[in-house]
């Protein structure tokens, strides 16, 4: 059975044999291999497809939390007021304050995405770049030109 801690030095192009580096480490050269990410092979409509599904599965994770949340919130107000005791206030007001994050988190989601939506309009549809070549004094001259 072949090691396995070898097949995985192998594939991640890990160098083990202590004695090469030892003797020669400048003739160690790191040979990678060009990856092409998945994602760019994927149509755009896939890719869009998963953002927005991605988005849903988010957004309703928030929203379960926020419900959670609010319930557990009930429940330990109870608690703190039948109890009286400092400690369960304090958990309360901890509690609280998770959930208005999570709620906050929810709202920074809506912006990120309608963003993420609006780009595709409003990014620009000819970009002109003006270039000059030359030294900086041939720049001066033709400044000096234009006055």
């Amino acid at each position: 059975m072949p090691d396995p801690t070898k097949e995985l030095d192998k594939a991640l192009g890990i160098l083990n044999d202590v004695e090469t580096l030892q003797k020669e480490p400048w003739n160690y050269v790191h040979k990678t291999e060009s990856v092409e990410n998945p994602v760019s092979k994927m149509p755009t409509q896939e890719v869009s497809q998963d953002v927005d599904n991605d988005y849903e599965y988010q957004r309703q994770n928030f929203y379960n939390l926020v419900e959670r949340g609010n319930d557990a919130i009930t429940g330990i107000l109870e608690l703190a007021k039948e109890s009286e005791h400092p400690r369960t206030y304090e958990v309360a007001g901890n509690l609280i304050k998770q959930v208005a994050e999570v709620t906050e988190k929810l709202g920074d989601l809506q912006e990120k995405m309608k963003k993420l939506k609006e780009v595709p309009d409003n990014a620009p549809k000819n970009v002109t770049n003006a270039l000059f070549v030359g030294s900086t004094a041939e720049l001066q001259k033709m400044l000096k030109s234009d006055d």
